[in-house]
């Protein structure tokens, strides 16, 4: 066994030893497992795994982006936050994102977020930065929202654009206030999360095991459960508690740092967090962090680390936002907790672009609250790297409450006759076909295995019309994974691919003797709300259906940026076509989207050059209308105007100025090409420079870009 493989934490190359054609084939399998893990966790409020593996995952993703910016893909964690609402509840659109906070590991990993923070800013170290530090509550976050001192909604974090509408439930806490005290704003989102004491859940589980009842496994899914309950009175028996320490949308702020803010909410009658302090050095932010280390097992609740924010909310404001999570604040996560138990199976899923994942099945223990049953292996090298055998018992490791992670054997506990695992050959459905590995552009094969039946494979075909279905795609009432997977094994009444479903009621209303109505789980009452619930889908906006195709690296924030580049699905369609068929011109002008490479242009070619996909796309665009795609503000000089910057910019960052670009409603490309508008360019710039020279397109430096957006 190489050295590599055995200092690899999670069962793979270290990151600085990955080829580009191992890392992509390592982003695309860290993205599927983190959005398994984020449904699991933030909709269902059950992770079947623990934050250990969960934050591992994140952060070997984040360090092989860094590594090769130009794999990382559109469904990349990095571009998500939580999951979608539940179809149990209302659906209510944040006015203001919700997004979640990166994470370090490390004292060096808070320095480095304080030094990069400088950078940004351009803030010397003689320069004084003043930062908060609060515990990390470990609850379920809720956004209230408030109009003339009014409590109007209250909202989880849903999917971070759109939550579910948990008002009346909310309104049972006792910490929530119906109105508020003192002078709030007329408009005021106070965000914060929904928890319960370990002496209330200890509690709570006595009466429940005193009533012959099923006892819970952890305050923080107990607290996330009882707050998403249909019934408020049940919410209204938990004793659940509420910590206010962030805000969305508000009409007029009450202060001007971090601090302030929190303060006020004070004023307005919230619970704040005692332990919050303000600190203007780094050492100062480590020394708090260690001290609430060490009080952690004493406080009335759990928490699983400290969370620090830049003070200065103008300050705040500059540094903006990056994919999921504010520059301005990170997450210091505590050490993992370790338990042992016995590895009973391995079993293999196959995902929706064939990928073969092994998955571990274990005798269910307890790691720091959370009860632990699954965990991926990844892949096969994850299994010999780890050198695991059925009947072994194993060490689980977790970090905070999510996702868990194998770290290896106990060599004494092995049973007698135990034998390594044989990766199997053949996909498991019905046609067992084979299972092939992926070759590299360097002609070594790749660590994904994949089944390669692709549409004639029953598990495939399911998990693409699973995705097409779910709620960041089509969003289906009453047309989820379990109506799939009957549906698709209907002899009379099949769903087989996208365009089943818009034909399913004629269907229906031609077949007399089949009737939905007819079959169990269903009533004439149920079967019409699913076939209205059908109809209310046929018509789609554009990113939606992009992203819905379920084509490979192309995820919910491409989707967005294709639709928005096309405007109209005629458009995108033929441009795809276009592309399927080599036209350079129309590859060109994909590739010159922001964030749009090699990877998903050609994943789009791939998938518009297969007959049965162009077969299918046609039957389903047949049956829909497809909204055109929502346009930038059309109210300023670059409304619509495709901006690239390029060369060193001496008044703003690279950022700054692509975030400035955006809120004036253009597009800023990564690249030159005929759709470029505009230039601006600093000292140095060089081919970028020379191509929009050729091309015939504007140039202009920095001062007179700011000069021109009045700046």
């Amino acid at each position: 066994m190489t050295q590599d493989r055995q200092s690899a934490e999670l069962g793979h190359k270290r990151v600085r030893d990955l080829g580009e054609d191992e890392a992509a084939a390592e982003l695309a399998r860290l993205a599927a497992e983190i959005a398994a893990h984020d449904e699991r966790y933030y909709q269902k409020d059950a992770p079947s795994v623990s934050d250990a593996e969960y934050d591992a995952l994140r952060q070997r993703n984040s360090e092989i982006e860094a590594r090769f910016p130009h794999l990382k893909l559109a469904e990349s964690p990095s571009d998500r936050v939580g999951a979608a609402p539940s179809e149990k509840f209302a659906k209510v659109r944040h006015a203001v994102a919700m997004l979640s906070l990166d994470n370090a590991f490390s004292d060096d990993d808070v320095r480095d977020f304080v030094a990069r923070v400088r950078r940004f800013l351009r803030l010397g170290e003689d320069v004084a930065l003043r930062l908060t530090a609060e515990p990390k509550i470990d609850g379920l976050s809720l956004s209230l929202r408030y109009e003339s001192g009014d409590l109007v909604h209250a909202v989880t974090r849903g999917d971070g654009t759109t939550g579910e509408n948990v008002t009346a439930n909310a309104r049972t806490i006792a910490d929530i206030p119906q109105r508020l005290a003192g002078d709030p704003p007329a408009v005021i989102e106070v965000r914060g999360e929904v928890y319960m004491t370990k002496q209330d859940f200890a509690e709570l589980n006595a009466r429940q095991e005193a009533a012959g009842k099923q006892t819970y496994v952890n305050p923080r899914n107990t607290a996330a459960g009882s707050l998403r309950q249909l019934d408020p009175s049940v919410t209204a028996e938990r004793p659940l508690k509420f910590f206010a320490y962030a805000w969305g949308e508000v009409s007029e702020l009450p202060a001007d740092t971090q601090m302030g803010m929190i303060e006020a909410f004070r004023d307005f009658g919230f619970v704040t967090n005692p332990l919050m302090e303000v600190f203007d050095s780094v050492e100062g932010l480590l020394a708090h962090h260690h001290r609430i280390e060490l009080e952690r097992a004493a406080l009335p609740y759990d928490i699983d680390g400290v969370v620090y924010k830049v003070d200065d909310l103008a300050l705040q404001q500059r540094l903006g936002f990056v994919s999921r999570s504010p520059r301005w604040a990170i997450a210091h996560k505590f050490p993992a907790e370790k338990a042992m138990t016995v590895l009973h199976a391995i079993d293999i899923q196959v995902g929706r672009t064939g990928a073969i994942t092994p998955v571990a099945r274990l005798e269910p223990v307890t790691v720091g609250g959370v009860v632990v049953e699954n965990a991926t292996l990844h892949n096969a090298e994850e299994i010999e790297r780890l050198g695991v055998r059925i009947g072994d018992t194993v060490i689980v490791q977790r970090a905070g409450d999510v996702i868990p992670q194998v770290l290896g054997f106990v060599p004494e506990k092995r049973p007698a006759g135990a034998e390594p695992y044989v990766f199997p050959t053949t996909c498991p459905c019905y046609l067992q076909t084979p299972i092939m590995r992926e070759a590299n552009v360097s002609g070594t094969e790749s660590v994904v295995r994949r089944c390669s039946g692709e549409f004639a494979c029953p598990y495939q075909r399911k998990e693409h019309l699973k995705h097409f279905v779910s709620r960041r795609a089509f969003d289906i009432e009453g047309l989820g994974d379990k109506q799939i997977e009957a549906f698709y094994d209907d002899a009379m009444l099949p769903i087989r691919t996208p365009a089943d479903i818009f034909t399913l009621a004629r269907r229906d209303a031609e077949n007399p003797l089949q009737k939905l109505k007819n079959r169990d789980g269903y009533g004439e009452v149920s079967a019409q709300k699913l076939f209205d619930a059908i109809e209310e889908r046929r018509t789609i906006a554009l990113e939606r259906l992009i992203y819905a195709l379920g084509i490979r690296h192309v995820g919910e924030a491409t989707a967005k940026t294709l639709a928005r580049a096309y405007g109209a699905w005629q458009a995108f369609e033929q441009a795809a076509l276009k592309v399927a068929d080599g036209d350079e011109e129309a590859r060109e002008e994909m590739d010159a989207l922001e964030d749009i490479g090699d990877a998903v242009i050609d994943s789009v070619a791939a998938y518009f050059a297969e007959p049965h996909n162009r077969d299918l796309v046609e039957a389903l665009a047949g049956e829909l209308t497809i909204q055109e795609a929502e346009r930038p503000a059309a109210d300023t000089a670059f409304s619509g105007k495709t901006i690239v910057f390029t060369g060193s910019l001496e008044r703003m960052s690279r950022d700054e100025a692509k975030e400035m670009a955006e809120r004036l409603g253009a597009k800023a490309a990564g690249s030159v090409s005929k759709k470029t508008n505009l230039v601006v360019a600093g000292p140095g710039a060089g081919s970028k420079l020379k191509k929009a020279t050729e091309l015939g397109i504007e140039v202009i430096d920095e001062d007179e870009w700011f000069r021109r957006t009045g700046q």
